[in-house]
């Protein structure tokens, strides 16, 4: 399938700038703390972009699993608000121009949509693709969001990933991207984050600062991130004022906080902010330590409920 068939430029192509980096992030699989979500809006609610082109959803959304939203207004219908894949053209804090991909996971077509975004690489000749991705992990809020890096960049992987295991992962549509354009010998690297399990269905501000870090250690590119800052103050003192006053809530955070610090010390695993590695746990060592986090879960979610902002 060629890429007119799946993909239509708002602009002339010809005006598109070459050489620029692309950033991606998707929703659809997983996307705890609204990592995506969060960081996509803060994208494009903050920095002047503009629709460079969108993909044919028709061809690669399922509107049954995820539907599309149409405004009521007593007795008429007011607007329809159709689903939107878009590469956009974005100018960071300081004015430097970087091509943004965002909008929902494909459903349909993943081969054809790898195909198509490999394609707009190539004609649009970018210099690297960064994308972004997030998943719960049995981690504390109290300590930083690490990240497990892949993709064609040794010097960020090595830097930066917390966690290297050797397993099997449900793929989204951005691996295979990833995949390709690793196997075609791009410069693509991928950030998944490892958000605290228990504020996976949460807003998670702090995730979303994260995010917009790890784009600028891959790119130089720089955001503004004083507003996300603020709403993360505001986010992490209701979690102390909601644990404060829930003994079975502060002894959870306790316990992963001295796994953490144990994993942390016995791996000589150092975050971002620090130089030193060594190895990791296999993927049987963290999947033990998820399954001691989910049986003490289990124990308190009866004085604890199923969310820490229930109450």
């Amino acid at each position: 399938m060629s890429l007119d068939a799946l993909f239509t430029f708002n602009v002339d192509v010809a005006d598109v700038p070459r050489g620029l980096p692309l950033v991606a992030g998707l929703t659809g699989f997983t996307d705890s703390g609204n990592t995506v979500s969060q960081f996509t809006d803060y994208i494009l609610d903050t920095l002047d972009s503009r629709v460079v082109g969108e993909f044919d959803h028709d061809q690669l959304l399922d509107y049954r699993a995820r539907r599309p939203v149409i405004y009521f207004d007593q007795d008429h219908l007011t607007g329809y608000e159709p689903p939107r894949l878009a590469l956009y053209l974005v100018k960071d804090e300081i004015g430097r121009s970087f091509l943004f991909l965002t909008g929902y996971e494909p459903d349909f077509r993943w081969q054809a949509f790898s195909d198509a975004v490999l394609e707009l690489a190539r004609m649009l000749d970018v210099a690297s693709m960064t994308w972004v991705h997030a998943i719960p992990m049995p981690t504390p809020h109290t300590r930083p969001i690490g990240a497990t890096v892949s993709g064609s960049r040794d010097d960020l992987i090595s830097a930066h990933s917390v966690w290297r295991p050797h397993t099997q992962v449900p793929a989204t549509a951005m691996h295979l991207v990833e995949f390709r354009m690793h196997q075609r010998g791009d410069d693509v690297v991928g950030f998944v984050l490892l958000v605290p399990h228990y504020l996976g269905d949460t807003e998670f501000p702090a995730a979303a600062i994260k995010a917009l870090e790890v784009i600028s250690l891959a790119t130089g590119l720089i955001f503004p991130t004083d507003r996300l800052r603020e709403e993360s103050r505001e986010f992490l003192a209701k979690i102390d004022e909601q644990k404060n006053s829930n003994e079975e809530l502060s002894k959870l955070v306790v316990a992963l906080e001295e796994r953490y610090d144990k994993y942390m010390e016995e791996n000589a695993v150092r975050l971002s902010h620090l130089d030193d590695s060594g190895p990791l746990p296999s993927a049987d060592e963290i999947a033990a330590e998820l399954e001691k986090f989910l049986a003490m879960k289990r124990s308190t979610e009866d004085s604890a409920g199923d969310s820490l902002f229930d109450s």
